[in-house]
């Protein structure tokens, strides 16, 4: 996972198997190759259609096609990359399910997130509560920094068109950083939707391990962008992300950090069974 571009956006075309090749054909009928083994994430925004033959390839090389609309800034539907174990979902549910391991669990996001320690006894709900508080803090600062207008997160998607450039920006940001996300989540085995701060939806993991890196990737290049005032905010904000993402190598750091954070829960984490299949290129022990 780590050695892999994090993302690529895809419109306007059809992804089919050719030749043995992973393409994307346009109207006039050029291909375009896409190497799907070496991308986490594909997100395919309207005008695209998949074939069967694209789906399996996808599923079978580990790539994550997630469906979202104009801008990347909705999400409709997701694949599953394939490699899960049910081991590490089992795992993460039993953290969950245990009031107490979770809140640990919780509370390890939090001072990770904002580098401070927290009271033992704050309840998920008070985390909460002071997550909205630091992060709209967050948004001010930042703000300040960039000389960028700010009156607050705002976003409709239902009118996309009228949010001002901050708020376009912020959310075309959050899209990449959630895509590269859940790829990484579900190429490790855990589930999207078993959160510990976050619950109820769908993505609620996804939002849980996302913020945990928002503060020192997506935001500031969000406001940076939006103080540049560009006349295509979310196509700058894309590129800039996806070279962010490899500089920063972010997807070498998030299954490890995944598993920081569900460790502080106290429960004794999987052993690889021995039928377990290796990965293909093993990580040597002294480069770590």
């Amino acid at each position: 996972m780590k050695e892999r571009l994090s993302l690529l956006f895809l419109e306007k075309g059809e992804l089919d198997v050719i030749d043995g090749a992973f393409v994307l054909v346009d109207k006039n009928g050029i291909r375009t190759q896409i190497p799907v083994g070496g991308v986490a994430c594909l997100m395919l925004e309207p005008g695209t259609r998949v074939s069967h033959a694209a789906v399996v390839l996808a599923a079978r090389v580990g790539c994550l096609l997630v469906w979202v609309g104009e801008a990347g800034v909705r999400f409709y539907s997701s694949g599953h990359p394939g490699g899960a174990r049910s081991d590490r979902l089992l795992y993460q549910a039993q953290l969950a399910l245990d009031n107490n391991a979770r809140l640990k669990v919780a509370r390890k996001m939090f001072e990770f997130r904002f580098r401070e320690p927290l009271k033992e006894d704050l309840s998920v709900e008070q985390l909460r509560g002071m997550e909205g508080v630091r992060v709209r803090q967050l948004y001010e600062q930042f703000a300040e920094k960039y000389q960028v207008p700010w009156t607050g997160r705002r976003y409709n998607p239902k009118e996309w068109g009228g949010g001002d450039v901050a708020n376009r920006c912020l959310s075309s940001a959050t899209a990449c950083l959630y895509g590269v996300t859940e790829s990484a989540i579900l190429a490790a085995g855990y589930a999207p939707a078993i959160g510990f701060v976050h619950s109820g939806s769908p993505l609620s993991f996804v939002y849980d391990i996302a913020d945990l890196f928002k503060t020192d990737t997506i935001i500031p290049i969000a406001f940076d962008t939006a103080s540049k005032n560009p006349l295509q905010p979310e196509r700058e904000v894309r590129l800039s992300c996806r070279d962010m993402f490899r500089q920063t190598k972010i997807l070498e750091r998030l299954i490890p950090t995944i598993e920081v954070m569900l460790s502080a829960g106290g429960l004794s984490q999987p052993e690889d069974p021995d039928w377990t299949v290796p990965p293909a290129i093993p990580v040597e022990k002294d480069a770590e």
